[in-house]
């Protein structure tokens, strides 16, 4: 191992692949041109290069190039689905639909809906995390507008049931939202098949860079309509005014086409190696379990809690591993996790909660290595010889 830590964190942020910075690199430079600059070639370059990351990132997901509206990120995309749905759609209801264990982008923004006269239920998850449909069902009323379901958890990787969760609100005539950031280019998504008229993601999350997003908004008939959160210039469609940022749209597209390109294999990969992870820490310590469902999970995520062990003494111990109790989004918090909450997994001598993320990088040596010091460290916190 090498003297800096080992990175298991890769559901904070991923390191851009080499492919997308050499992308990315001329367009910091040679072709800086602005892409609503219409009457050059610098310009016609640069709306060039848009429009082709606009086909890649729409591939991804199975939309069409005229559905996606580059953003800052997922949060960005986030505001600007619950938002610009409820402030568009006023008139017909403003109830809002969403699950206790979203990121706080999500939980956050229908907060502040609620402040402005919006009605918000907030449903409940089973000890695996996933949503129950009839829960979902019983939630509907003529004013509901919108159902927002995140794709993946981004603490303990929990898939949702996105079809069926679709299908039910399009039943009642309301929109679904998801957050994908977690789960684009690591688990397939088609925007047709799961019934999603909204979808946020972003760039850091699969390889790209930071500050470069996307929300899908399905073209319907009649048209999904969106108030703007950014006014001025009317860019993209209307729904986000300001100049874009051509770089990091290049770098973007190009992180979803290897995504796509790759993501079967690289799925595989990293789920063997998750499995490599559980099984070699279950064999030498007890105590260990899993937060949320093995059967429905994302590949490269294991979140596990350790028993008769205190959280802040364990991730001081294990320093030289870059892992996580949780969220980044909301580092700095010594709160419970919100979601390790809604799951029943806070309790009393609960023990200490790792997050570990897997990714492009990671190899099965290091894997090892991070076994070999998690039991070390948790072994040493109880006061017990390690196996």
């Amino acid at each position: 191992m090498t003297a800096r830590p080992l990175y298991l964190d890769y559901h904070a942020t991923t390191p851009v692949d080499p492919r997308v910075l050499a992308e990315m690199l001329p367009y910091f430079t040679e072709k800086f041109g602005n892409p609503a600059s219409r009457q050059h070639a610098w310009g016609w370059d640069a709306a060039s290069a848009v429009d082709a990351a606009r086909a890649q990132v729409a591939r991804l997901i199975n939309a069409t190039p005229a559905e996606i509206i580059f953003t800052s990120g997922a949060s960005e995309s986030n505001n600007l689905a619950l938002k610009g749905c409820a402030e568009s759609q006023r008139e017909r209801g403003g109830h809002i639909v969403t699950v206790a264990t979203e990121h706080k982008s999500v939980l956050d923004a229908c907060k502040r809906l609620g402040t402005c006269g919006c009605e918000v239920t907030v449903l409940g998850v089973a000890p695996d995390g996933l949503v129950d449909l009839d829960d979902l069902r019983r939630a509907m009323t003529p004013r509901t507008v919108l159902v927002s379901v995140m794709a993946a958890n981004n603490e303990i990787g929990t898939l949702q049931p996105l079809g069926e969760i679709g299908a039910i609100a399009h039943e009642h005539g309301v929109l679904l939202h998801t957050d994908a950031a977690q789960a684009a280019g690591k688990v397939p998504i088609d925007v047709r098949a799961m019934n999603i008229d909204l979808l946020s993601l972003t760039g850091h999350k699969l390889y790209g860079p930071k500050g470069a997003g996307a929300l899908f908004v399905a073209k319907t008939k009649p048209r999904l309509a969106l108030a703007p959160q950014i006014d001025g210039g009317g860019h993209e469609h209307g729904l986000r005014s300001g100049t874009l940022n051509v770089p990091g749209i290049v770098g973007l597209g190009r992180a979803t086409e290897i995504c796509r390109e790759e993501m079967p294999v690289e799925s595989r990969r990293l789920a063997g190696l998750r499995d490599r992870l559980l099984d070699g820490l279950r064999a030498r310590l007890d105590g260990v379990s899993v937060n949320g469902t093995l059967e429905r999970r994302l590949p490269h995520n294991l979140h596990v809690s350790f028993a008769g062990v205190e959280g802040e003494a364990l991730l001081m111990a294990i320093g030289d591993l870059a892992v996580s109790t949780g969220s980044a989004c909301s580092s700095g918090s010594q709160a419970p996790s919100h979601v390790l909450q809604a799951i029943g997994a806070v309790k009393d001598g609960g023990g200490a909660s790792i997050r570990f993320g897997l990714g492009r990088n990671t190899t099965a040596e290091e894997i090892d290595y991070a076994i070999d010091r998690v039991v070390t460290v948790v072994s040493s916190l109880r006061g017990v010889a390690a196996k």
